[in-house]
């Protein structure tokens, strides 16, 4: 076994009430709402309180509906000298917008969290449920966004991202040889990707919807602990270096019983050597010391640029 060499850290995203209005399905529910409340106020507090305890910076993505709805605990996010990233406006699904659309929620969120950062512009994004347009790559690029954090190709390092992959569907009212096609690759990109996984987010077996045909909501979280630990211990075992981020919500991970499971995790992880916990950020410029970028690759705009453009009208 080699010198290891771990990055660990927890990706926040607020969804609060932008949960509701843009995924869960709650839109029209006084009481779902009422849920988004607590996590943005209650349920974010809680965090801090637990991250404070371990001493650890993670990497809040923030919605701008979020940002704007509960800028007291927000600004608690900021003060404590953790990193802000994008989460969508009202937590919206990329895949459903226009074009301008797209380029209108992701104007105004990153111009929203620059002037909330004191100036400094986000480095990261999350896609709203982890789902990503065709566009939504090169817009990110655009505005100089260095880092996603919403697709899977590795689960255990970070990677440059690629755009632009095409794949045939099937047609069944079509000859079989019309579908018979491979996957093309896309574009390289100078997009670092940290990796996300659904078996290490707190959301989908922890939080009850009503609308979402496979919610849970009631899983012992003992028993997605023991998930969790099992990722890391075989990356452990199999690695000298990786990355292990860990994707919670307020909404999920700021009830007791899942407070409880993220401190025997932490504890559990820090019993081993050659951890570190980081910030996605943190991640990021590790990964850019040791990984040139691919030849040709389309890079991200120079930071800050796009805030000289004037605002979406």
């Amino acid at each position: 076994m080699g010198k290891k060499r771990v990055l660990v850290s927890y990706g926040v995203d607020i969804d609060a009430v932008a949960g509701w209005l843009g995924s869960y399905g709650g839109e029209d529910s006084t009481s779902d709402i009422a849920r988004g409340l607590w996590a943005g106020t209650h349920g974010t507090r809680r965090l801090l309180k637990l991250f404070d305890k371990y001493g650890i910076k993670a990497t809040w993505f923030i919605p701008g509906h979020t940002l704007e709805t509960f800028p007291e605990e927000c600004a608690l996010v900021r003060d404590a000298g953790h990193e802000i990233g994008l989460h969508g406006y009202s937590h919206e699904n990329p895949v459903d917008m226009s074009l301008e659309q797209q380029h209108d929620v992701l104007d105004k969120t990153f111009r929203l969290l620059t002037d909330f950062c004191g100036g400094k512009p986000p480095r990261g994004s999350v896609a709203p449920w982890w789902e990503s347009s065709k566009e939504t790559v090169e817009l990110m690029l655009r505005y100089g966004v260095e880092y996603d954090h919403s697709f899977g190709h590795h689960d255990c390092q970070c990677y440059w991202l690629r755009t632009g992959d095409e794949w045939t569907k099937i047609d069944y009212s079509k000859n079989a040889r019309d579908w018979m096609k491979p996957l093309v690759k896309g574009k390289e990109t100078g997009m670092v990707e940290i990796p996300g996984s659904w078996y290490i987010d707190d959301l989908p077996p922890m939080m009850f919807m009503k609308n979402s045909p496979n919610s849970h909501g009631w899983v012992n979280p003992k028993d997605i602990e023991d998930i969790w630990i099992a990722h890391f211990d075989y990356y452990y075992r199999e690695f000298d270096e990786f990355v292990f981020p860990m994707t919670i919500h307020p909404d999920v991970s700021g009830r007791p019983h899942v407070i409880l499971m993220h401190e025997r995790i932490i504890e559990h992880i820090n019993k081993h050597e050659g951890i570190e916990w980081v910030t996605m950020e943190q991640m990021v410029d590790e990964f850019k010391s040791k990984s040139p970028a691919p030849q040709g690759a389309i890079m991200p705009a120079p930071r800050g640029e796009i805030l000289k453009t004037p605002p979406r009208p």
